[in-house]
C-alpha cells in the first residue's frame, strides 16, 4: 500500500540522517574537547617495540623433479635437497667452525660452564671410585693395563683443560664490580686456594711407575679435586626446578661410597691375613667385590650376624668398622632427614595452616558448609600455585626483581585494558607490583549489583558469569581468561562507582585485583595519566548509561517522523460534508482526496 511504502522510505532516510548526525556530533565533541583543554593527551596506545625489518626473500630456485622449491629465506636458514623435496637442515658444522670461545665466563649463569663441570666431576668420580678398587682387588692386570692408563690420562687431560682454559676465564666480583679483564681473572685464580689444590691434584707421581710399577695409590692426589664437585652441586641445584631430588641422590651416593671404601678395606685386610685363613676373612669364593660389599653393608649398618674376629688385627679392624659405621650411619640419617624436611617444608606449612584453621572453625562452631568451602579453597590454592600467598615469596626480593617478575606474568594482560592504553608505561609498571592474586570457588560472588566498586579484576585463569535480567540470574555474558571488568569503578565519582551487575565465578577462578587506593597512590606521581584516565572513565560511563542508538530501538527519536493519521474530528467533518451534496470547501477537499487516492492506486 501507498502508506506502507511511504513509511518504509521515510525510515530509510531517517536511518541515514541519524548516522550523519551521529558522526557530526562525535566530531563536534572532539573539537570542543581540544578547544577547552589543549593539553589533553591522545587516546593512542603506548608505543611498542618496532618490529624487525623484513628480510627480502631470495629468488625461487628452478624446479627439481617435477616440483618447484619455495623461496629460500635469506639469513641463517639453510636447506638441503633430497630426491624431489627440500628439507631444512641445521648448519652445525658452520657454527662449529665459526665458534669463538668466550673471553670471560659467568660461573653463576653460564650453562656451558655447568656442563664442563659435569665432565670434571665425572673424571673426579672415576679416580675416587676406581683407585681403591684397583689397589685392593686384583682387577688391574698386565692384560688390561693399557685400558686403565688410557682412562687415567684422559681424566688428567680434563683436569689440565679446566686449569688452563676455564678457571682462568671465570668472572669475579671485586668492590661491587664484575671483573672481566683477562689479566685480572688469571691473577685472581692464581691467588686462590682453588689453584693450589688443582696443582696438587696434577702432581706427576706417575714417573714412579718406572721404579715401582703401575701402583694406583700414586694417583691418590687426583681425588683432591673436591672443590669442583661442591661447585657443581651448587650450580646444578640453582638451575633445577626440584633440587631436593638431586640432594637425595647425592646423600645416597655418600652412603654407597662409604660402603664401597669399606668393602675395599675388608678385601685388603683379608688378603693381608690370607684369603680363607680364618672364618672372619673373605674365603675367596664367588665374586670378590659383591661378597666384600655385602660384608661392609652388614658391618656399617650394624645388622649383626657376622663371624667373630680371631686375631688381634681382626679385632682392631672390626672395632674401627663398628665405630665408623655408627658415626657414618647417624650422619647419613640426619642429612637425609634435613633433605626430606627441606623438600616438604611447603607441604608442612600448608598442613599446619589448614589444621589451625579447622581447629578455629570447630571452636566457634562454624557451619559445615562453610568449613567445606574453606577446605576446598585451601586444597585448590595449594595444588594450583604451590603456595597460599604469592606475596610472601616475593617480599624478600628487591623492587627491581619483583618488577621483572610482574612484567613477565601480568604485563600482557594489563596492557590490553582499554582504560590504561595511552598511559605512561612506568605507571603501568608500578601498578603491576600492586596486583594481588585471589582464588574464587565455584558460585562465589566476585561482586554484587549496587556495591561500591573499589577494585578492578583481571581474570588470570577460569571463567566468570555476568548476571542480570529481572530475576538477576540471567547470564548476560561469560568472561574468560584475559578479560577485565570493574575498571570504571576505579575512577568514577558521584555515584558512578556502583556495580551494575552481579559477577559469579563459574568453576574455580583465579583473579588479579587492583585496589582503588593503590591506584590513587600511583596516580599522584603521574598527573598526565591521571587526567587521561579520568577522561576515559567519564566517556566509558557515559556510553554505558545512554541508549544504544545503533540498534534502532522502538523508543528511538526519528528525525523525519512517519506521516500521522487523519484526525478523527477532521474525518467527521468530511463525512458531514458528504451529506451536504458536495457543497462548500470541505466537500471540495474530500473530492480532491478521493482523486489523489485513485491516482495512487
Amino acid at each position: 500500500r501507498v502508506g506502507s511504502a511511504t513509511s518504509q522510505s521515510s525510515a530509510v532516510i531517517n536511518n541515514r540522517l541519524q548516522e550523519l548526525v551521529k558522526l557530526f556530533k562525535e566530531r563536534t565533541e572532539k573539537v570542543k574537547e581540544k578547544l577547552t583543554d589543549p593539553d589533553v593527551t591522545s587516546d593512542e596506545e603506548s608505543p611498542v617495540a618496532s618490529p624487525a625489518k623484513p628480510v627480502p626473500a631470495a629468488a625461487p630456485a628452478p624446479p627439481s623433479g617435477g616440483e618447484q622449491e619455495g623461496d629460500k629465506p635469506a639469513g641463517d636458514e639453510h636447506y638441503c635437497e633430497m630426491l624431489c623435496c627440500t628439507f631444512k637442515s641445521q648448519p652445525w658444522m658452520n657454527h662449529l667452525k665459526n665458534y669463538q670461545f668466550p673471553s670471560s665466563i659467568d660461573p653463576l649463569t653460564n650453562l656451558m660452564y655447568v656442563l664442563w663441570l659435569f665432565f670434571v666431576v665425572m673424571a673426579w668420580n672415576w679416580n675416587c671410585w676406581l683407585i681403591p678398587v684397583r689397589w685392593a682387588f686384583p682387577y688391574q692386570t698386565p692384560a688390561n693395563i693399557h685400558c686403565w692408563l688410557f682412562m687415567d690420562y684422559l681424566c688428567d687431560l680434563i683436569y689440565l683443560l679446566d686449569i688452563l682454559v676455564f678457571q682462568t676465564r671465570l668472572q669475579f666480583v671485586q668492590g661491587g664490580d664484575i671483573i672481566t679483564d683477562k689479566k685480572a681473572m688469571k691473577e685472581n685464580y692464581l691467588r686462590s686456594q682453588r689453584f693450589k689444590m688443582d696443582v696438587v691434584c696434577l702432581l706427576p707421581l706417575d714417573f714412579f711407575y718406572f721404579k715401582v710399577g703401575v701402583n694406583p695409590l700414586l694417583r691418590f692426589p687426583r681425588c683432591l679435586k673436591y672443590m669442583a664437585f661442591f661447585e657443581f652441586n651448587d650450580r646444578l641445584e640453582a638451575i633445577l626446578s626440584k633440587a631436593y631430588i638431586y640432594r637425595v641422590i647425592r646423600t645416597t651416593a655418600y652412603l654407597l661410597y662409604s660402603l664401597h671404601v669399606n668393602s675395599c678395606l675388608y678385601y685388603w685386610a683379608s688378603a693381608y691375613e690370607g684369603l680363607g685363613s680364618t672364618t672372619w676373612v673373605y674365603d675367596g669364593e664367588g665374586n670378590s667385590y659383591i661378597r666384600c660389599y655385602y660384608w661392609a653393608v652388614k658391618t656399617l649398618i650394624t645388622i649383626g650376624g657376622l663371624p667373630d674376629p680371631k686375631t688381634l688385627f681382626e679385632i682392631v679392624f672390626q672395632l674401627l668398622n663398628y665405630f665408623t659405621g655408627v658415626f657414618a650411619f647417624s650422619v647419613m640419617i640426619g642429612q637425609m632427614r634435613d633433605v626430606v624436611g627441606a623438600a616438604t617444608a611447603g607441604q608442612t606449612y600448608y598442613r599446619s595452616c589448614m589444621d589451625s584453621t579447622i581447629k578455629y572453625m570447630n571452636f566457634y562452631k562454624i557451619p559445615k558448609t562453610v568449613q567445606n568451602r574453606v577446605k576446598t579453597w585451601y586444597e585448590y590454592t595449594w595444588h594450583s600455585q604451590g603456595m597460599l600467598d604469592e606475596s610472601e615469596l616475593l617480599v624478600q626480593l628487591p623492587d627491581k626483581m619483583r618488577l621483572d617478575i610482574a612484567i613477565d606474568v601480568n604485563y600482557n594482560i594489563v596492557s590490553k585494558v582499554a582504560l590504561f592504553q595511552g598511559c605512561d608505561r612506568q605507571m603501568i609498571f608500578d601498578m603491576l607490583k600492586r596486583l594481588r592474586s585471589v582464588v574464587y570457588l565455584p558460585n562465589d560472588y566476585v561482586c554484587k549489583k549496587g556495591e561500591i566498586g573499589r577494585e578492578m579484576y583481571i581474570i588470570q585463569a577460569g571463567q566468570v558469569h555476568v548476571l542480570g535480567g529481572p530475576d538477576g540470574k540471567t547470564v548476560l555474558v561469560t568472561l574468560k581468561a584475559g578479560s577485565v571488568f570493574g575498571e570504571i569503578s576505579l575512577l568514577a565519582a558521584g555515584g558512578g562507582n556502583r556495580r551494575t551487575a552481579n559477577v559469579v565465578a563459574y568453576g574455580f577462578a583465579n583473579l588479579f585485583i587492583l585496589d582503588k587506593k593503590d591506584l590513587n597512590e600511583i596516580l599522584v606521581h603521574y598527573p598526565e595519566s591521571q587526567k587521561l584516565l579520568r577522561k576515559k572513565a567519564k566517556k566509558m560511563l557515559k556510553n554505558n548509561n545512554k541508549p544504544k542508538e545503533e540498534q534502532g530501538a522502538p523508543g528511538d527519536p526519528l528525525i523525519i517522523p512517519p506521516k500521522a493519521d487523519t484526525p478523527k474530528l477532521f474525518q467527521a467533518a468530511l463525512a458531514a460534508t458528504g451529506r451536504l451534496r458536495g457543497k462548500g470547501p470541505l466537500a471540495q477537499l474530500r473530492w480532491r482526496l478521493k482523486e489523489l487516492k485513485a491516482m495512487q492506486a
